[in-house]
Protein backbone atom coordinates (compact mmCIF):
# COMPACT_ATOMS: atom_id res chain seq x y z
CA UNK A 1 0.00 0.00 0.00
CA UNK A 2 1.01 3.65 0.31
CA UNK A 3 3.48 2.70 3.03
CA UNK A 4 5.78 1.31 0.34
CA UNK A 5 5.64 4.57 -1.59
CA UNK A 6 6.05 6.76 1.50
CA UNK A 7 8.40 4.64 3.57
CA UNK A 8 11.12 7.20 4.27
CA UNK A 9 11.44 10.53 6.04
CA UNK A 10 13.33 11.65 2.96
CA UNK A 11 12.10 10.42 -0.41
CA UNK A 12 14.26 11.24 -3.42
CA UNK A 13 12.47 10.89 -6.76
CA UNK A 14 15.02 10.14 -9.47
CA UNK A 15 15.11 9.25 -13.15
CA UNK A 16 15.86 10.62 -16.58
CA UNK A 17 14.27 13.79 -17.91
CA UNK A 18 10.77 13.76 -19.37
CA UNK A 19 9.39 10.82 -17.39
CA UNK A 20 7.07 12.79 -15.10
CA UNK A 21 9.18 12.89 -11.92
CA UNK A 22 7.91 16.29 -10.81
CA UNK A 23 4.21 15.45 -11.11
CA UNK A 24 4.65 12.14 -9.27
CA UNK A 25 6.69 13.83 -6.53
CA UNK A 26 3.91 16.39 -6.05
CA UNK A 27 1.24 13.68 -5.91
CA UNK A 28 3.21 11.68 -3.33
CA UNK A 29 3.76 14.79 -1.24
CA UNK A 30 0.04 15.57 -1.27
CA UNK A 31 -0.68 12.01 -0.17
CA UNK A 32 1.84 12.32 2.65
CA UNK A 33 0.17 15.50 3.92
CA UNK A 34 -3.26 13.87 3.77
CA UNK A 35 -1.92 11.08 5.97
CA UNK A 36 -1.09 13.62 8.67
CA UNK A 37 2.56 14.32 7.92
CA UNK A 38 4.18 17.74 7.85
CA UNK A 39 5.46 17.47 4.31
CA UNK A 40 7.67 19.51 2.02
CA UNK A 41 8.03 18.91 -1.71
CA UNK A 42 11.10 20.51 -3.28
CA UNK A 43 11.15 20.67 -7.04
CA UNK A 44 13.04 22.22 -9.97
CA UNK A 45 11.41 24.43 -12.56
CA UNK A 46 8.01 22.72 -12.71
CA UNK A 47 5.69 23.48 -15.60
CA UNK A 48 3.30 26.40 -15.36
CA UNK A 49 0.48 23.87 -15.06
CA UNK A 50 2.05 22.25 -12.01
CA UNK A 51 2.90 25.61 -10.44
CA UNK A 52 -0.77 26.48 -10.75
CA UNK A 53 -1.76 23.11 -9.29
CA UNK A 54 0.44 23.66 -6.25
CA UNK A 55 -0.46 27.35 -6.05
CA UNK A 56 3.16 28.54 -5.98
CA UNK A 57 5.02 31.24 -7.86
CA UNK A 58 8.36 33.01 -7.82
CA UNK A 59 8.09 33.73 -4.08
CA UNK A 60 8.55 30.01 -3.37
CA UNK A 61 12.19 30.29 -4.46
CA UNK A 62 13.14 31.87 -1.16
CA UNK A 63 10.94 30.04 1.36
CA UNK A 64 8.47 27.16 1.19
CA UNK A 65 4.85 28.18 0.62
CA UNK A 66 1.91 26.48 2.33
CA UNK A 67 -0.15 24.61 -0.26
CA UNK A 68 -2.76 22.85 1.89
CA UNK A 69 -3.53 21.63 5.40
CA UNK A 70 -5.18 18.37 6.40
CA UNK A 71 -5.68 17.85 10.11
CA UNK A 72 -2.27 17.53 11.73
CA UNK A 73 -0.58 17.34 8.33
CA UNK A 74 0.21 20.00 5.79
CA UNK A 75 1.97 20.39 2.46
CA UNK A 76 4.57 23.04 1.71
CA UNK A 77 6.20 23.48 -1.68
CA UNK A 78 9.51 25.11 -2.63
CA UNK A 79 10.94 25.80 -6.07
CA UNK A 80 14.66 25.12 -6.05
CA UNK A 81 16.71 27.89 -7.64
CA UNK A 82 20.51 27.65 -7.72
CA UNK A 83 21.19 31.39 -7.64
CA UNK A 84 18.81 32.10 -4.76
CA UNK A 85 20.32 29.28 -2.72
CA UNK A 86 23.88 30.36 -3.54
CA UNK A 87 23.15 33.93 -2.43
CA UNK A 88 21.55 32.69 0.78
CA UNK A 89 24.53 30.48 1.59
CA UNK A 90 26.91 33.39 1.22
CA UNK A 91 24.84 35.64 3.47
CA UNK A 92 24.55 32.86 6.06
CA UNK A 93 28.10 31.51 6.15
CA UNK A 94 30.38 34.38 5.12
CA UNK A 95 32.43 35.45 8.17
CA UNK A 96 31.49 39.15 7.91
CA UNK A 97 29.80 41.77 5.74
CA UNK A 98 33.04 42.60 3.95
CA UNK A 99 33.46 38.98 2.82
CA UNK A 100 29.85 38.93 1.60
CA UNK A 101 30.37 42.11 -0.43
CA UNK A 102 33.63 40.74 -1.87
CA UNK A 103 31.86 37.68 -3.26
CA UNK A 104 28.76 39.47 -4.52
CA UNK A 105 30.86 42.09 -6.32
CA UNK A 106 32.99 39.50 -8.11
CA UNK A 107 32.22 39.51 -11.84
CA UNK A 108 32.63 35.76 -12.18
CA UNK A 109 30.01 35.19 -9.49
CA UNK A 110 27.63 37.73 -10.99
CA UNK A 111 27.85 36.38 -14.53
CA UNK A 112 28.38 32.64 -14.26
CA UNK A 113 28.27 31.06 -10.81
CA UNK A 114 24.54 30.29 -10.90
CA UNK A 115 24.86 28.48 -14.23
CA UNK A 116 28.06 26.45 -13.91
CA UNK A 117 27.89 22.71 -14.50
CA UNK A 118 27.18 20.99 -11.20
CA UNK A 119 26.00 24.13 -9.38
CA UNK A 120 22.33 23.16 -9.70
CA UNK A 121 22.96 19.75 -8.15
CA UNK A 122 25.15 21.12 -5.37
CA UNK A 123 22.67 23.86 -4.48
CA UNK A 124 19.90 21.25 -4.34
CA UNK A 125 22.08 19.38 -1.88
CA UNK A 126 22.63 22.50 0.22
CA UNK A 127 18.94 23.39 0.32
CA UNK A 128 18.07 19.83 1.25
CA UNK A 129 20.54 20.04 4.12
CA UNK A 130 19.00 23.30 5.33
CA UNK A 131 15.45 21.98 5.26
CA UNK A 132 16.30 18.66 6.86
CA UNK A 133 18.27 20.33 9.64
CA UNK A 134 15.39 22.72 10.39
CA UNK A 135 13.22 19.83 11.72
CA UNK A 136 10.17 21.65 10.36
CA UNK A 137 8.99 18.60 8.42
CA UNK A 138 8.22 14.97 9.10
CA UNK A 139 8.88 14.10 5.48
CA UNK A 140 10.68 15.78 2.60
CA UNK A 141 10.11 14.69 -0.99
CA UNK A 142 12.79 15.87 -3.39
CA UNK A 143 12.35 16.01 -7.14
CA UNK A 144 15.90 15.78 -8.48
CA UNK A 145 17.28 18.07 -11.20
CA UNK A 146 16.22 17.46 -14.81
CA UNK A 147 19.77 16.81 -16.00
CA UNK A 148 20.85 14.49 -18.79
CA UNK A 149 23.08 12.68 -16.36
CA UNK A 150 20.65 11.55 -13.67
CA UNK A 151 23.49 10.62 -11.27
CA UNK A 152 24.74 14.21 -10.96
CA UNK A 153 22.76 14.92 -7.81
CA UNK A 154 23.99 11.78 -6.06
CA UNK A 155 27.59 12.63 -6.95
CA UNK A 156 27.31 16.27 -5.83
CA UNK A 157 28.57 15.70 -2.23
CA UNK A 158 31.68 13.83 -3.42
CA UNK A 159 32.32 16.40 -6.14
CA UNK A 160 32.14 19.28 -3.69
CA UNK A 161 34.55 17.60 -1.27
CA UNK A 162 36.94 16.84 -4.13
CA UNK A 163 36.64 20.38 -5.48
CA UNK A 164 37.48 21.99 -2.16
CA UNK A 165 40.64 19.87 -1.99
CA UNK A 166 41.53 20.18 -5.69
CA UNK A 167 44.72 21.48 -7.27
CA UNK A 168 42.80 24.35 -8.83
CA UNK A 169 41.77 25.60 -5.39
CA UNK A 170 45.32 25.24 -4.06
CA UNK A 171 46.63 27.15 -7.09
CA UNK A 172 44.23 30.03 -6.52
CA UNK A 173 45.11 30.15 -2.80
CA UNK A 174 48.86 30.20 -3.47
CA UNK A 175 50.61 33.22 -1.90
CA UNK A 176 52.02 34.07 -5.36
CA UNK A 177 48.84 36.15 -5.82
CA UNK A 178 49.02 39.60 -4.24
CA UNK A 179 46.16 41.45 -2.58
CA UNK A 180 44.79 42.69 -5.90
CA UNK A 181 44.56 39.22 -7.36
CA UNK A 182 47.51 39.83 -9.72
CA UNK A 183 50.39 37.41 -10.14
CA UNK A 184 53.84 38.70 -9.16
CA UNK A 185 55.46 37.60 -12.37
CA UNK A 186 58.81 39.18 -11.54
CA UNK A 187 59.45 36.40 -9.07
CA UNK A 188 57.69 33.67 -11.05
CA UNK A 189 59.01 33.88 -14.58
CA UNK A 190 58.04 30.29 -15.17
CA UNK A 191 54.40 31.25 -14.81
CA UNK A 192 54.60 33.88 -17.56
CA UNK A 193 53.97 31.36 -20.31
CA UNK A 194 50.94 30.06 -18.42
CA UNK A 195 49.49 33.56 -18.12
CA UNK A 196 50.16 34.38 -21.76
CA UNK A 197 48.57 31.12 -22.86
CA UNK A 198 45.54 31.65 -20.61
CA UNK A 199 45.23 35.21 -21.93
CA UNK A 200 44.97 33.87 -25.48
CA UNK A 201 42.58 31.02 -24.63
CA UNK A 202 40.24 32.34 -21.94
CA UNK A 203 41.36 35.91 -21.24
CA UNK A 204 43.56 37.21 -18.44
CA UNK A 205 40.76 39.20 -16.83
CA UNK A 206 38.52 36.13 -16.70
CA UNK A 207 41.25 34.04 -15.06
CA UNK A 208 41.88 36.72 -12.45
CA UNK A 209 38.14 36.99 -11.74
CA UNK A 210 37.99 33.23 -11.16
CA UNK A 211 41.01 33.35 -8.85
CA UNK A 212 39.51 36.25 -6.92
CA UNK A 213 36.21 34.37 -6.68
CA UNK A 214 37.93 31.33 -5.19
CA UNK A 215 39.95 33.42 -2.74
CA UNK A 216 36.87 35.31 -1.65
CA UNK A 217 35.13 31.98 -1.06
CA UNK A 218 37.97 30.49 0.98
CA UNK A 219 36.37 31.13 4.41
CA UNK A 220 33.36 29.04 3.36
CA UNK A 221 35.24 25.95 2.16
CA UNK A 222 35.33 24.11 5.48
CA UNK A 223 31.58 24.54 5.84
CA UNK A 224 30.99 23.27 2.30
CA UNK A 225 33.12 20.21 2.97
CA UNK A 226 31.37 19.46 6.26
CA UNK A 227 27.85 19.84 4.89
CA UNK A 228 28.67 17.79 1.80
CA UNK A 229 29.77 14.94 4.05
CA UNK A 230 26.58 15.19 6.10
CA UNK A 231 24.38 15.15 3.00
CA UNK A 232 26.26 12.14 1.66
CA UNK A 233 25.48 10.30 4.89
CA UNK A 234 21.85 11.46 4.81
CA UNK A 235 21.35 10.14 1.28
CA UNK A 236 22.54 6.71 2.42
CA UNK A 237 20.65 6.68 5.74
CA UNK A 238 17.96 4.12 6.56
CA UNK A 239 15.36 6.88 6.69
CA UNK A 240 16.01 7.79 3.04
CA UNK A 241 14.38 6.04 0.09
CA UNK A 242 14.95 6.50 -3.62
CA UNK A 243 12.00 6.11 -5.97
CA UNK A 244 13.05 5.57 -9.56
CA UNK A 245 10.68 6.86 -12.23
CA UNK A 246 11.23 5.17 -15.60
CA UNK A 247 9.65 5.57 -19.01
CA UNK A 248 7.68 2.68 -20.56
CA UNK A 249 8.81 0.47 -23.43
CA UNK A 250 11.74 -1.94 -23.89
CA UNK A 251 14.01 0.87 -25.12
CA UNK A 252 13.80 2.55 -21.68
CA UNK A 253 14.80 -0.57 -19.72
CA UNK A 254 18.60 -0.09 -20.10
CA UNK A 255 18.39 3.40 -18.59
CA UNK A 256 16.37 2.11 -15.65
CA UNK A 257 18.71 -0.84 -15.07
CA UNK A 258 21.78 1.41 -15.18
CA UNK A 259 20.34 3.76 -12.62
CA UNK A 260 19.13 0.99 -10.31
CA UNK A 261 22.51 -0.72 -10.34
CA UNK A 262 24.33 2.54 -9.65
CA UNK A 263 22.07 3.23 -6.67
CA UNK A 264 22.69 -0.23 -5.27
CA UNK A 265 26.44 -0.06 -5.88
CA UNK A 266 26.68 3.25 -4.03
CA UNK A 267 24.77 2.00 -0.99
CA UNK A 268 21.47 3.87 -1.38
CA UNK A 269 18.16 2.37 -0.27
CA UNK A 270 15.64 1.73 -3.04
CA UNK A 271 11.88 1.98 -2.97
CA UNK A 272 9.49 0.95 -5.76
CA UNK A 273 10.20 1.55 -9.44
CA UNK A 274 7.42 3.63 -11.00
CA UNK A 275 7.05 2.98 -14.73
CA UNK A 276 5.20 6.12 -15.72
CA UNK A 277 3.05 7.10 -18.70
CA UNK A 278 2.11 3.52 -19.63
CA UNK A 279 -0.37 3.50 -22.52
CA UNK A 280 -3.58 1.62 -21.63
CA UNK A 281 -4.93 -1.00 -24.00
CA UNK A 282 -7.86 0.57 -25.90
CA UNK A 283 -9.63 -2.79 -26.11
CA UNK A 284 -11.51 -4.20 -29.10
CA UNK A 285 -12.67 -1.90 -31.85
CA UNK A 286 -12.47 -1.18 -35.53
CA UNK A 287 -9.18 -2.66 -36.70
CA UNK A 288 -8.80 -0.06 -39.40
CA UNK A 289 -9.05 3.00 -37.16
CA UNK A 290 -5.55 4.58 -37.28
CA UNK A 291 -5.88 5.98 -33.77
CA UNK A 292 -6.78 2.60 -32.26
CA UNK A 293 -4.03 0.87 -34.22
CA UNK A 294 -1.48 3.30 -32.79
CA UNK A 295 -2.79 2.95 -29.24
CA UNK A 296 -2.67 -0.85 -29.45
CA UNK A 297 0.90 -0.68 -30.74
CA UNK A 298 1.98 1.61 -27.89
CA UNK A 299 0.12 -0.45 -25.28
CA UNK A 300 1.79 -3.67 -26.53
CA UNK A 301 5.18 -1.94 -26.58
CA UNK A 302 4.77 -0.75 -23.00
CA UNK A 303 3.56 -4.18 -21.87
CA UNK A 304 6.71 -5.75 -23.34
CA UNK A 305 8.84 -3.21 -21.53
CA UNK A 306 7.17 -3.96 -18.20
CA UNK A 307 7.56 -7.67 -18.73
CA UNK A 308 11.25 -7.28 -19.56
CA UNK A 309 11.90 -5.12 -16.51
CA UNK A 310 10.13 -7.56 -14.20
CA UNK A 311 12.00 -10.51 -15.67
CA UNK A 312 15.29 -8.84 -14.72
CA UNK A 313 14.32 -8.81 -11.04
CA UNK A 314 13.49 -12.35 -9.92
CA UNK A 315 13.75 -11.15 -6.31
CA UNK A 316 10.28 -9.63 -6.63
CA UNK A 317 11.23 -5.97 -6.59
CA UNK A 318 8.15 -3.74 -6.57
CA UNK A 319 7.65 -2.39 -10.11
CA UNK A 320 4.50 -0.29 -10.44
CA UNK A 321 3.00 0.73 -13.77
CA UNK A 322 1.42 4.20 -13.81
CA UNK A 323 -1.10 4.73 -16.59
CA UNK A 324 -0.76 7.64 -18.97
CA UNK A 325 -3.26 10.34 -18.03
CA UNK A 326 -5.50 11.81 -20.76
CA UNK A 327 -4.94 15.17 -19.08
CA UNK A 328 -2.04 15.81 -16.69
CA UNK A 329 -3.05 16.89 -13.16
CA UNK A 330 -3.89 20.60 -13.09
CA UNK A 331 -5.02 21.14 -9.48
CA UNK A 332 -4.88 19.59 -6.02
CA UNK A 333 -7.97 17.49 -6.70
CA UNK A 334 -6.44 15.76 -9.73
CA UNK A 335 -3.09 15.40 -7.98
CA UNK A 336 -4.99 13.70 -5.16
CA UNK A 337 -6.67 11.35 -7.62
CA UNK A 338 -3.26 10.47 -9.05
CA UNK A 339 -2.00 9.64 -5.56
CA UNK A 340 -5.03 7.43 -4.94
CA UNK A 341 -4.31 5.50 -8.14
CA UNK A 342 -0.65 5.13 -7.13
CA UNK A 343 -1.69 3.81 -3.69
CA UNK A 344 -4.18 1.40 -5.22
CA UNK A 345 -1.60 0.04 -7.66
CA UNK A 346 0.98 -0.34 -4.89
CA UNK A 347 -1.52 -2.34 -2.83
CA UNK A 348 -2.35 -4.87 -5.55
Amino acid sequence: MSGDLLAGRLIVVVGAGGVGKTTLAAALALGSAREGRRTLVMTFDPSLRLKDALGVGEAAKDEPIRVMEAGSGFLDAALLDAKHTFDRLIRTYAPDAAATRRIFSNRFYQDMAGNLAGILEYMAMERLFEMRASERYDRIILDTPPTRQAMDFLQAPERMMNLVDSKAIRFAMDPWWDGKGEKNLAFRLAARGVMELSDRIIGRRFLLDVVEFIRAFAPLFDGFRSRAGEVRNLLKAEETRFLLVAGPGPDRVPDAMFFLRKLEETGHHLGPVLVNQVHPDPGPGSGGDPGLVLLRFLANRDRRGLGLLRSLFPDGRCILPVALEPRPPADLRTLGLLYERLSSTAGE
